[in-house]
């Protein structure tokens, strides 16, 4: 048994996207501008200042930075470089990263972290190199020079990454998405390895009303495992982060 390391998270947006709202919340809210935020979530060892920089996914490399898209998320929407140094980081001083997919927005900048380490689950990897038509998302060059200097460690079960730091297989926006459980202060946080906002796990009593506890996300694998993959995490964590709450957006460390 390892000993426990307690770490702070720190959201940095670093992108964003304007779309319907029924692209985070399957079968609810179709019609419904909204704007999300990408997030890289920046983990701070609390107890042990000598563990290594870890991020959990890094973003959009050429990120939209305009006032209306920073009103509609009510955060500041920075570069890759940006909002590392916003706590005296550069690329080439991340360790570790740890990836909740592979999907685009969530790897653009690997190619930046020169001396880091990427954790995926073997599902992603091996379908961004043969993505399924319905699937765009995918770009395998954002991650192909990383793979040739074997730079990628492949997930193929539930584990610790680093003391306060494990994974969990969640299938349910991909077939290889990976939830992160970080040890915190406030208790157990769960960065969710599947795209939704808040209302996808504290749905409106509207949907609630329909004796559902969450609402999958608007681009799924299988609506009913990405419910009960979600259902599942609801019950792991003290505190919840949706991939892309806007709400975070304005915060610089949670808890």
């Amino acid at each position: 048994m390892s000993n426990r390391q307690s770490w702070r998270i720190h959201p940095i947006v670093v992108g964003s996207k304007v779309f319907d709202q029924g692209m985070m919340t399957y079968q609810h809210a179709h019609g419904r501008p909204y704007t999300i935020p990408i997030y890289v979530w920046y983990l701070e060892p609390v107890d042990d200042p000598s563990q290594p920089t870890v991020l959990v996914d890094t973003g959009e490399m050429s990120p939209v930075q305009s006032a209306d898209r920073e009103q509609a998320i009510g955060g500041k929407i920075h570069t890759f470089e940006e909002g590392l140094a916003l706590y005296g980081l550069k690329p080439e001083d991340v360790d570790v990263v740890i990836h909740t997919h592979l999907h685009n927005d969530h790897c653009e900048n690997d190619f930046k972290c020169a001396n880091a380490v990427f954790y995926a689950h073997a599902k992603e990897l091996e379908r961004i190199h043969d993505p399924h038509p319905l699937d765009f998302r995918y770009n395998e060059e954002f991650i192909e020079d990383m793979e040739d200097a074997d730079r990628f460690r492949v997930v193929t079960e539930d584990r610790e990454i680093l003391p306060g730091i494990s994974v969990i297989h969640t299938p349910a926006h991909t077939e290889g998405g990976l939830t992160v459980l970080v040890d915190t202060p406030s208790g157990r946080a769960a960065i969710t390895g599947f795209c939704v906002i808040d209302e996808n796990l504290n749905p409106p009593q509207s949907v609630k009303a329909m004796e559902m506890e969450v609402i999958p996300p608007g681009t799924n694998i299988n609506p009913c495992l990405a419910y009960d993959q979600m259902v599942r995490v609801k019950g792991l964590a003290d505190i919840l982060l949706p991939l892309h709450e806007p709400k975070f957006a304005g915060m610089s460390t949670i808890p």
